[in-house]
């Protein structure tokens, strides 16, 4: 069992006929996950690689009782989806959009407070429990079950990481992409609690970015786990003022750096990987002892 999905989740996919929807639709059967579901409006009635079309969630909620739902919809669009995901009562929703305008993404932050929704995202590549489940846009042949926890802002980063880590025969309990944007739904804090609990896994390792302060933020609930914790911060070459990559990577006045994060993560002993082959390492140590 891993956090947030398993092999009895049941998603919906919103979306499903685009042509990122639909592929990653065939990835994650493939997979293994159990998608019970697409919707896109004015394509009801169809089917995507067996999976049934409707129109709109509630419709689709009542057919097929999905719990999670991933978003494969356009930035104009996806604020809509991920309120009518949250109006039909989705537990998880997994939203890949990039681009989503923070003013909506603010809006839905304060519309999930008090649902029973958690939103994950968005411009994320979602999460994988390896051997249960996957929903989002992971590559799927790089997962090995085991019991390192992984959680990042990052996307092609948390791939790279996990592949080091499974062709070192290393596996993992869960792989998390939270997003890298400004403003998204689920928090470094919020995915380490959950790992903290969970009892599959024995170490975590967190990818941060330059930008912001969810890595600050992180370091004072690290101090409190009873799990081992290395971190990897990437983008120590980036010029401040340039914004790198995610609409949250950006370094300004001096502030978010690199440099700094990872001197905030060393003051206070936690372990830093140089590279992500030496996180390889740094990980085997810990879980070994």
């Amino acid at each position: 069992m891993g956090i947030l999905i398993n092999k009895n989740s049941r998603v919906l996919v919103q979306g499903i006929t685009g042509r990122e929807g639909s592929f990653q639709t065939k990835q994650m059967l493939d997979f293994g996950t159990s998608v019970v579901a697409g919707v896109t409006p004015g394509k009801g009635g169809g089917e995507v690689y067996g999976v049934p079309v409707f129109d709109f969630v509630a419709e689709a909620v009542d057919a097929s009782a999905p719990d999670v739902s991933v978003i494969f919809v356009p930035p104009k669009f996806a604020a809509d989806s991920i309120y009518e995901a949250i109006d039909g009562g989705i537990g998880l929703i997994v939203a890949i959009t990039e681009g989503i305008p923070v003013h909506d993404m603010m809006r839905i932050c304060a519309y999930l407070e008090g649902s029973g929704s958690r939103l994950l995202g968005p411009n994320c590549p979602g999460i994988t429990v390896p051997g249960e489940s996957k929903v989002g846009i992971m590559p799927n042949n790089i997962h090995r079950p085991g019991n390192v926890g992984i959680v990042s802002r990052s996307g092609t980063l948390t791939y790279e990481i996990i592949d080091l880590l499974s062709r070192a025969g290393i596996g993992q309990s869960a792989s998390v992409g939270i997003g890298g944007d400004q403003v998204t739904g689920t928090s470094f804090v919020d995915i380490l609690k959950l790992f903290e609990e969970d009892p599959a896994t024995r170490a975590v390792v967190l990818v941060g970015e330059i930008g912001g302060n969810a890595e600050e933020e992180a370091i004072n609930f690290i101090k409190r786990m009873s799990k081992p914790v290395i971190a990897y911060v990437v983008g120590i070459s980036a010029p401040p003022g340039k914004t790198m990559g995610h609409a949250g990577a950006i370094v300004s006045g001096g502030s978010g750096t690199a440099l700094e994060k990872i001197q905030a993560f060393e003051n206070v002993g936690i372990a830093v990987g140089k590279s992500p082959a030496d996180i390889v390492g740094k990980v085997r140590s810990f879980i070994l002892q």
